[in-house]
């Protein structure tokens, strides 16, 4: 099946998709402020540059899209039917390098987070995935996955 839009307006598309501050981002943000947390953005210091870092905590936190990320038995990580070997390709290096940036901080003693997006896709939902949040910021376990599936 071919593109239904041209090369140009697809390129277009594609590069008008977020890395950074992207909607489930930020609501989830605005609860863990509601809530009192503190945190730096994007930290060009760490690897991985985490969506979210709680220094007090030694804890990194991404925001995954299930689409890019590869998010497991979730229905929002469809692939695309064009282009199959290129999309393969993508998606695995997405996957390997969220391998190496989780190994890598673990080792280096920080906690890890990952949000993903279908749990911040209702209303409400960012709420219960920061109190969540709250409750592992707060404790000593040292990775967590919030999602549907």
């Amino acid at each position: 099946m071919t593109d239904v839009v041209d090369k140009e307006k697809r390129s277009q598309m594609m590069a008008a998709i977020k890395g950074k501050n992207t909607k489930p981002e930020m609501s989830l943000r605005t609860e863990l402020h509601r809530l009192g947390f503190r945190y730096r953005l994007h930290s060009k210091l760490m690897i991985g540059q985490p969506d979210l870092v709680f220094p007090r905590f030694r804890a990194a936190v991404f925001v995954h899209g299930c689409f890019w990320h590869r998010h497991p038995k979730c229905r929002h990580a469809t692939t695309p039917k064009t282009r199959e070997s290129f999309w393969f390709n993508k998606f695995q290096s997405n996957i390997n390098r969220d391998g190496v940036v989780r190994k890598r901080l673990l080792a280096e003693g920080w906690r890890i987070a990952v949000v993903w997006e279908c749990a911040l896709r209702r209303k409400g939902s960012a709420q219960i995935a920061a109190s969540q949040l709250a409750k592992w910021l707060e404790s000593d376990v040292p990775e967590l996955e919030i999602g549907d599936t």
